[in-house]
């Protein structure tokens, strides 16, 4: 399933994105319909019925909702943890002249960070080196503590696009990144959830950056040097995992660092970014002036 979170009338519902539109899950639960995505992975029950009711009935069309007509809000609106990994993809490191890592380099942000797709991304005053970076995002669905790398998928409720927004200058001013990478809306995700069932095997999906309609980046998650299995097992070794949690995977070759000094062109106002990965969905979003 394609799940997404939308504003409607005010208020925050959770969709089904198909083919013919998108499709409001209370529809079919009706009163019994979890308020959020986190209540929802949470839901058994409503997981069941949900599933059943597509596999078993035809969605009444006065229900559907053309995706122009939708606001959209941030795919896991209520992420917890937001736990990220540094170069995790071979030519990236390369590319920044950095040693291949023998273990996950992890860092963090902040849970307000999570912006939606479609949503304007305010560029800081404080910077002059904004910067993309092309990740896939694991969205956890239950409590993950000291699990295997053979079953650590199976605590995985969904997969998005994400971009982990980076303000260079910020992140590089001392031995720690948080500074550049925590600043407001900087790590949008979406335009959708899509469960696990659908992407069985997560580190084979392509995946680019276009800005303005220009390919930045256009890499494969095969590239990783940490797989998806090995950095779930790594992380809840140390810091258990919850419903909610995102992680964000790393990012390819491609972005403004890496390139040549004379070469830097940093994100200004008015820029359109879209990040797009093979099942998931393209993450638009534009740089604003603040």
């Amino acid at each position: 399933m394609k799940l997404l979170t939308m504003i409607q009338d005010g208020n925050q519902k959770i969709g089904l994105k198909m083919n013919e539109g998108i499709f409001p899950i209370d529809a079919i639960l009706g009163h019994q319909a979890p308020a959020s995505i986190v209540d929802l992975m949470m839901d058994s029950s409503a997981m069941t019925k949900l599933r059943d009711a597509l596999k078993t009935a035809n969605p009444d069309p006065s229900t559907w909702i053309e995706e122009s007509a939708i606001t959209y809000a941030p795919c896991v609106p209520s992420a917890g943890k937001v736990l990220c990994v540094g170069l995790n993809y071979r030519k990236h490191a390369l590319e920044t002249n950095a040693p291949i890592p023998k273990k996950p380099i992890l860092f963090s942000k902040f849970s307000d960070t999570v912006a939606a797709h479609l949503e304007d991304i305010p560029l800081p005053k404080e910077t002059a080196q904004l910067d993309y970076e092309a990740e896939l995002a694991i969205v956890i669905g239950k409590t993950a503590n000291h699990v295997s790398e053979d079953k650590a998928l199976d605590y995985v409720f969904g997969y998005c696009a994400a971009n982990d927004l980076s303000a260079r200058d910020l992140q590089l001013r001392t031995s720690q990144w948080l500074l550049g990478k925590t600043l407001p809306k900087f790590a949008p995700i979406g335009p959708w959830l899509v469960t696990a069932d659908e992407i069985p095997e997560p580190n084979n999906l392509t995946m680019t950056t276009r800005v303005n309609g220009e390919l930045k980046q256009n890499s494969n998650t095969a590239d990783m040097i940490f797989s998806c299995r090995q950095i779930i097992s790594y992380i809840s070794h140390y810091i258990p995992l919850n419903p909610g949690d995102i992680i964000m995977t790393g990012t390819p070759e491609g972005v403004i660092l890496g390139m040549p000094a004379d070469k830097q062109v940093w994100l200004q106002p008015g820029d359109v970014m879209e990040i797009e990965i093979e099942h998931l969905g393209v993450l638009k979003n534009k740089i604003v002036a603040v």
